[in-house]
């Protein structure tokens, strides 16, 4: 079959507009990802957090951060909570984790958590989570409490990534 000039100038033309929907996919995640870290730093900055040892620059990158006061309150998720769980930012901030949280969660991990976060020391964890579909996925937790200059604990700091070993 012959080779139409249209098929010819389909066939040169494609990958540059495939291309830029990937550049410009990737410039959107540049943009989130640089808005990320200037909300953390701003909370970091407001509550004089040392955080040499968090390492949120690199980990954001590839995890999903969540920032909880003492209360246990949503003060803070990376844009990447969208993709995990499936709620905007703006409809977690204000909740508790529990959100996540369901018949299949674990509720001796729950209880382990639960320990941890009132000694205030780290933990990781992997839950079985909700997203806001209703359905589970594994979501691997490693958290810690944030220490302001003074030594006390201002924040619990969550890194978080689907579990996809199961």
């Amino acid at each position: 079959m012959k080779n139409t000039g249209s098929d010819d100038f389909l066939q040169r033309n494609s990958v540059p507009i495939l291309a830029w929907d990937f550049h410009y996919e990737y410039l959107n995640e540049l943009k989130a990802l640089t808005t990320d870290l200037e909300k953390v730093n701003q909370i970091s900055n407001q509550y004089t957090w040392n955080e040499e040892k968090l390492n949120i620059q690199e980990r954001i990158k590839e995890e999903v951060v969540v920032v909880t006061d003492l209360d246990f309150k949503i003060v803070f998720a990376s844009s990447g909570i969208k993709k995990m769980t499936g709620y905007k930012q703006e409809e977690i901030l204000g909740q508790s984790p529990k959100m996540f949280q369901g018949p299949a969660t674990s509720k001796k991990d729950l209880k382990e958590i639960r320990e941890a976060l009132k000694k205030k020391i780290p933990f990781e964890k992997t839950l079985e989570n909700y997203r806001k579909n209703g359905k589970t996925y594994r979501c691997k937790i490693d958290a810690f409490p944030v220490f302001n200059l003074n030594g006390e604990v201002s924040h619990f700091i969550a890194f978080e990534k689907q579990d996809l070993s199961a």
